[in-house]
């Protein structure tokens, strides 16, 4: 069954920086057509849009507002692997942080709300703390 596997998550102190990456499981499958998404959940709160990025035949990024500036989202369509590079960090960053791929090329303007993803991964833990 095809799944997205996020990675990079850990334990860093404020003001650091941390890269996650998607990628998908098993491999030969190319996230390529797909827009990607980096969601976060934190303890007690709900799901929140971090940022979203088209597939390259639309181009363009979106971010959430807790995170423009900071965050940084990329892909590699050669590795089917999408980054999400995360500088400035601070303790409300902290939280699991899914990516998901949806079978529209382009983000969407609700791409922070829906749920209709195609596909998900199961998360990584990021933890800002000293």
């Amino acid at each position: 069954q095809l799944q997205l596997v996020e990675s990079g998550g850990g334990l860093v102190q404020p003001g650091g920086s941390l890269r996650l990456s998607c990628t998908v499981s098993p491999s030969g499958f190319t996230l390529g057509y797909y827009a990607m998404v980096w969601f976060r959940r934190a303890p007690g709160k709900e799901r929140e849009g971090v940022s979203c990025i088209s597939s390259t035949i639309s181009g363009g990024t979106k971010y959430g507002d807790d995170v423009k500036g900071r965050f940084a989202v990329s892909r590699d369509n050669d590795l089917d692997t999408v980054y999400l590079q995360m500088n400035s960090l601070k303790s409300e960053d902290t939280a699991i942080y899914y990516c998901a791929a949806d079978s529209n090329p382009g983000c969407s303007v609700d791409w922070a709300s829906k749920g209709d993803y195609a596909f998900w991964g199961q998360g990584t833990q990021v933890t800002v703390s000293s």
